[in-house]
Formats: C-alpha cells, structure tokens, sequence
C-alpha cells in the first residue's frame, strides 16, 4: 500500500491513548513511506496523524470541501490540500486515492466513512484493506453490534471478513497487506 486514507475525529476524545496512537500511526506510516490521504484538519485525532507523518517526513495529502473551512480548519503543512464541493466528493477523492483505509476513534462522520468503504467492499466498488485500530478497544462494541447483525440474520459471517482489527498500527498495516477481498457474490459482480 502506497496510501492510506484514515478516518478519525476532529476532536481528541476523553482518553490520552487516542492522542498518542494516533501520534504513532502517524509515525509509522511515515517510517513505512505510506502516504496519509485524510480529511485535511488540522484539529482533534486527524491533526495528530497528519502533524506525526510531516514531522517524521512523510507525506500528508488533506481533502476538504470549501465550506468546512470555516469549521474545521485545514493544515498548513500539508503536502497537498485538496479543494472539493461537497462531503459526497470529498469522501470519493479520498477513496480513489488510496489504497486502504484505517479507522480510528471519531463520531458520526468517521462511522459514516467506515461503513460507506464497508459497503463499497462488500459490493465490489473496491477490493481495498480495511482496518480499524482499536484503541482501548473503542471499537469492541461495534464489532459486537456486527457480529449480532449476522447472528440476527442480516448480515452474512463473510462480511465481518471485510476489515481487519488490532490495537496495534505495525500490526495493523501487517494484516491490511496480508488482505485477500473475499469472492463476491454473484448478484454484486457487475457493480465493481
């Protein structure tokens, strides 16, 4: 993987380990020469991961709609910012731009863009790694809210396959590279 697109929050959150993970993914996605794709911000979760690649000489590539600038504020230092129209062209510019996706702690819109590349997998838009880095185990109850989704027969088993979860970024990244895109099924096949 060239680069990965991380979904976070634009704001801290209750516990320093959301800080300091964040600060070490950063890290090593630089070390790894990885490319940070994200939503620009300079502020909260996305601000740490972005300053951590540019201070260990990565590159950051921030997407941001002209609108939000005036909520969020972009990062200066980015190595590239892109400019958009809206969240739904920002969200794709940030998808074909990478070549995986790493969730961390955030709110609504980090879930929003989790769940819309969980779609997309799970119908063939892409083939991409999915990962979620489970800080303090953030996303414990999300996994169990999928894994109940299966059981209450919504949700075929495979598709928890979808993503790969660990506590660790070096651990992580690992098992995104070690990725297979499971067989689709045939009804999804023409959409990819």
């Amino acid at each position: 993987m060239k680069r990965i697109c991380v979904y976070c929050g634009s704001s801290l959150g209750a516990r320093p380990e959301y800080k300091e993970s964040s600060k070490l993914l950063g890290k090593i996605l630089a070390k790894n020469r990885i490319e940070l794709v994200y939503g620009g911000s300079k502020i909260g979760l996305m601000g740490e991961v972005s300053n951590e690649v540019l201070k260990n000489n990565g590159k950051a590539i921030g997407v941001m709609p002209r609108g939000l600038f005036t909520v969020e504020t972009a990062s200066e230092n980015l190595t590239k910012l892109i400019q958009v129209e809206t969240m739904h062209e920002r969200k794709q510019t940030m998808a074909d731009l990478s070549d995986g996706f790493i969730a961390l702690p955030g709110g609504l819109g980090t879930f929003e863009e989790l769940f819309e590349m969980l779609s997309w997998a799970r119908i063939g838009i892409h083939q991409k790694p999915i990962g979620l880095l489970n800080i303090c185990h953030f996303f414990d109850p999300l996994v169990n809210m999928l894994q109940n989704t299966c059981t209450e027969g919504f949700m075929k088993e495979s598709n928890m396959s979808l993503f790969s979860i660990s506590e660790n970024p070096s651990e992580l990244i690992k098992k995104m590279n070690m990725y297979i895109p499971p067989i689709m099924e045939a009804r999804w096949r023409k959409l990819g």
